[in-house]
């Protein structure tokens, strides 16, 4: 007779009954290993094995080959929504054919990043959408609708949202707090994350390394208080790789990992990602937690119970495994149309007088480190097409009209005894592109030893050098290839890229003597002449030291090929592993100085020069001297093409700027202040001049805005113009709208982005552009009440093609909540809930939950409180603190109060104590406190 089949494997049954089923029949110990994120088969239920994350940021990555689109930051610059669900689809697709033939391939993808670029400096700004909460929850929305599949009830694949919450920084990213006010929280930070999960196609988020207030993020309350209250559906938190140890080995928040894994686990984490495929550690300290009473089996089975519905989602446990498994869809032809579609979409035109498009039969010199260049970021696959701008340009103009001068410095470096560093031939070696087979770590991918190291001879071979930045170069090889450090620490021409977790492709040249010692940073040795090769020394007494040959100058080479040409096309920008990404964030928004020296030669030979701009961050440029200027991110395999088609008018660019490009480095707040409001940070804030605004974008052709009409309703406002192409080619459109309070209670945004929308026009053709807004758009979070307040009173909205090209605009005079005092003659005050402050921090009143304010780095600090109702009046103030120091308070300008302070010093930063004092007020004030030394301040009442 045949089994009967258990009801978890019943595709009638609703979800949650079976998963109900099979929790039954899991035995505690199967359910802690199921907490690792690779949790093992149980063969006696028939259950495969199952790993949380596969990285899909902009196409499957570190598998093999796949089809690679723009960078985030590139889709988040297409402002289009349609075209980043597509692409989003295509993704997963492809993930599902290429699991088909890998069961590595996980159909659990961590992507797509969320975190708001705030910071252009911060190095993993290419995995973002945009500085802007509600534009990158709209891209964010459409990738994972994409992801998920429009199947009602099984997915395509499972995305997680990267990284939950106020990351932006490389910085001491596991160490350092992000100081997360309240508005802030809720009206920057968690807005991305809140409408995305809201519109439902969200499988979970992944928290990040950083703390926020003093508080790891992988113990955030917010997981709970907020994220799991926004949708119905289970929701998977996967932790950052290593990041459950880092709450004990590098923040030293536990003192054993097993209070540190049941605090994760407690506070909602529900996979943990550490020790890569080993799972051992993880299950040991789950069990050391429940054997110590840290952790019951109720606390494993919420987060087992949440895993599994992820993978009853995914159609795992059904007898077809769901609608999608017989996905086959990979690099098909309409995979390639897509990224083409997505890399043109991304282009945006920043400045243009004329020179652009190019016009047929044009002579072009293409000049740049990046012109034959198609880079790869981090997250990138492995690309089975490939096109670099020159090629583009090539293909699209003809080889007889273009001519191409890198601009490396080309170089022989010398050694003591007067031979010259010599690249040995490897012709019979077959090629070996890095992560061409899949790893589930590229990390540990290690450098090639099958090609012979650098020797020394009497001419030696000229190298290729390449300056990135901050004296950071790159040796390249006549055939291509860079020298490279191999784990034998030998020097070879090995590598087809830079890249690699730690970076083996870069070096310094230091001056030493009379020649210079050539560092390797990767080990940050410098590299010595041995008889049996070139390799890294043991310390700098053994360094050769090496004289540099210079054979030709790049500016020269870009000097001879620009003069004879047209227009000149300028090719600068980053290599995505170098000077800026993930755990390395960027230092200026300059170019690096041998690119603006290319730059300024092409310049000064042709006035016609076009400077296009392919990287993963803004640059301060000087824009002023060249009559045009464009920006693509690192657009994947079509990018050439894309940029070529642009270039010749083939396509009119339509991109939009998806954050703020400043004009200077002094523009720019520091890396960690988080405080976007008080800082005045990104467009929302800013009160400068910024090289190119927020939403900036040029075309092809001109467009016209005319009969705006706006409405108030009861719970929304509806808002229509008319858009009409007034130029002679068809092209695309971005009108955007935004609001302004006009006379706001408290600081508002200058303006704040509602909607958008991405359309076609032809010449002549007009279209009527509708918005519906929901009025809780225009609210602001009310710290005096802690809750979300529409305002009352009259809001500018503007409507245009940038943040600052407003076009139309009108006011409507809104009804809403008036402003009432802080009732904190009732309640008191939580401190935390300032209006202003100088010199504090935001820190955890408690390890699991609440804030408290200190003074940054045990200094003075002061908080600002505005309308405060105290009633018929109060005669006493009690204070909860930790720590020592003073706390001084005074009522709008007048004399501070007697300094309050603990009577003896605290057992710890969380043992608080109530100081008592005198304190007399009446009616609403203003209220200031003061803060000196490490004193933690929680909580102010009022009392008599």
């Amino acid at each position: 007779m045949t089994a009967p089949t258990p009801p978890f494997r019943d595709p009638r049954l609703p979800f949650a009954k079976r998963v109900d089923d099979l929790m039954s029949r899991l035995t505690l110990d199967e359910k802690t290993a199921f907490l690792h994120q690779f949790a093992p088969a149980v063969e006696r239920l028939g259950i495969a094995a199952f790993r949380t994350g596969q990285e899909a940021l902009h196409g499957v990555a570190w598998m093999g080959p796949a089809t690679v689109f723009p960078q985030a930051v590139g889709l988040g610059a297409t402002w289009n929504e349609d075209l980043v669900r597509r692409v989003g689809e295509a993704v997963s697709r492809e993930a599902r054919a290429m699991r088909a033939r890998d069961e590595r391939v996980g159909l659990n993808v961590w992507s797509p990043t969320v975190n708001l670029l705030r910071h252009p400096l911060w190095g993993r700004n290419e995995e973002g959408y945009s500085e802007d909460p509600k534009l990158t929850s709209a891209i964010a929305t459409a990738y994972t609708r994409g992801l998920r599949g429009d199947d009602p009830a099984y997915w395509r694949t499972a995305p997680v949202l990267k990284h939950w919450l106020a990351h932006n920084n490389e910085t001491a990213r596991d160490t350092s707090s992000s100081s997360v006010r309240p508005r802030v929280l809720h009206e920057y930070d968690l807005r991305a994350f809140r409408e995305t999960v809201e519109a439902g196609a969200v499988a979970g988020v992944m928290p990040a390394y950083n703390l926020v207030n003093g508080r790891p993020n992988h113990l955030s309350p917010h997981l709970g208080r907020h994220l799991r209250t926004w949708t119905e559906e289970d929701l998977l938190v996967c932790s950052d790789a290593g990041a459950p140890s880092n709450l004990v080995d590098s923040e030293h928040y536990f003192d054993t990992h097993e209070e540190a894994t049941a605090a994760a686990l407690r506070a909602g984490v529900d996979s943990f990602t550490d020790h890569g495929t080993d799972s051992s550690k993880i299950v040991a300290r789950v069990r050391g937690a429940l054997e110590q009473g840290l952790l019951t089996e109720a606390d494993v089975d919420a987060a087992v119970r949440r895993q599994l519905s992820v993978r009853f989602r995914l159609g795992e446990f059904d007898p077809e495994h769901g609608p999608y498994a017989k996905e086959r869809d990979f690099d098909t032809p309409e995979h390639r149309a897509l990224a083409r579609e997505a890399a043109e979409q991304a282009v945006v035109l920043l400045k243009n007088d004329g020179v652009l498009p190019l016009a047929p039969g044009t002579r072009i010199a293409v000049v740049g480190l990046l012109a034959d260049e198609c880079k790869l970021d981090w997250y990138s696959g492995t690309l089975i097409h490939r096109s670099t701008p020159l090629e583009g340009l090539y293909e699209r103009f003809g080889a007889d009209r273009v001519s191409f001068a890198e601009g490396v410095d080309r170089v022989r470096l010398r050694t003591a005894d007067g031979t010259f560093l010599h690249v040995l031939p490897s012709d019979d070696v077959p090629d070996g592109a890095r992560a061409a087979e899949g790893a589930l770590d590229p990390a540990l991918l290690a450098g090639r030893t099958d090609l012979p190291p650098l020797t020394t001879d009497a001419t030696g071979t000229e190298l290729a050098l390449i300056d990135w930045g901050e004296g950071v170069l790159t040796l390249r090889a006549p055939d291509g290839r860079y020298l490279s450090v191999a784990e034998d620490g030998y020097v070879r021409a090995s590598a087809d890229q830079p890249g690699g977790w730690v970076v083996q492709e870069t070096f310094r040249l230091e001056p030493h003597e009379n020649g210079h010692l050539l560092r390797h940073t990767g080990t940050g040795r410098p590299v010595q002449v041995a008889a049996d090769g070139v390799k890294v020394a043991a310390d700098d007494a053994d360094a050769e030291v090496f004289g540099l040959t210079v054979a030709e100058r790049g500016e020269d080479a870009v000097t001879r090929v620009a003069s004879a040409a047209d227009v000149v096309v300028v090719i600068a920008g980053n290599d995505p592993h170098i000077n800026g990404r993930e755990t390395e964030d960027r230092t200026t928004l300059r170019l690096p100085g041998q690119q603006e020296r290319l730059l300024r030669a092409a310049r000064a030979a042709n006035p016609a020069t076009v400077l296009a701009l392919v990287s993963a961050y803004p640059y301060a440029v000087d824009a002023g001297t060249l009559p045009a200027v464009l920006w693509t991110a690192h657009g994947g395999q079509a990018a050439g093409s894309a940029l070529a088609r642009v270039l010749a008018g083939d396509v009119s660019p339509a991109g939009r700027l998806p954050q703020t490009w400043y004009a200077d480095d002094a523009d720019l707040p520091d890396l960690l202040d988080y405080d976007v409001i008080g800082g005045r940070q990104t467009y929302l804030y800013f009160e400068g001049t910024p090289l190119f605004p927020f939403g900036h974008g040029l075309s092809y052709a001109s467009f016209g805005y005319a009969d705006l009409a706006a409405e108030a309703g009861d719970r929304t406002v509806s808002v229509s113009f008319t858009v009409t192409n007034t130029g002679e080619v068809a092209a695309d459109e971005v009108a955007q709208l935004y609001v302004r309070a006009e006379a706001p209670s408290v600081p508002r945004p200058r303006r704040e982005l509602l909607a958008h929308r991405r359309f076609t026009l032809a010449p002549g053709a007009s279209t009527r552009v509708a918005f519906v807004v929901p009025l809780s758009a225009l609210a602001f979070w009310d710290v005096a009440h802690g809750r979300w307040r529409l305002e009352p009173g009259p809001y500018a909205l503007l409507v245009g093609a940038s943040s600052e090209d407003v076009r139309l605009s009108t006011t409507l005079t809104l009804d809403g909540e008036p402003a009432a005092p802080r009732p904190v003659g009732e309640r008191g005050l939580e401190a935390a809930d300032f209006d202003e402050q100088s010199g504090t921090q935001i820190v955890d009143r408690t390890k699991t939950a609440g804030d408290a304010v200190t003074p940054a780095v045990g200094g003075t600090g002061e908080l600002l409180y505005h309308s405060c109702d105290f009633g018929t009046g109060v005669t006493r103030t009690t204070l909860s603190v930790a720590g020592t120091g003073t706390v001084e308070m005074a009522l709008d300008g007048g004399a501070w109060t007697p300094a309050l302070s603990p009577s003896a010093p605290a057992a710890g930063p969380y043992d608080y104590t109530e100081l008592d004092g005198a304190f007399t007020a009446g009616g609403v004030h203003d209220l200031r406190i003061r803060l000196r030394g490490s004193l933690r301040l929680a909580h102010v009442g009022f009392s008599g």
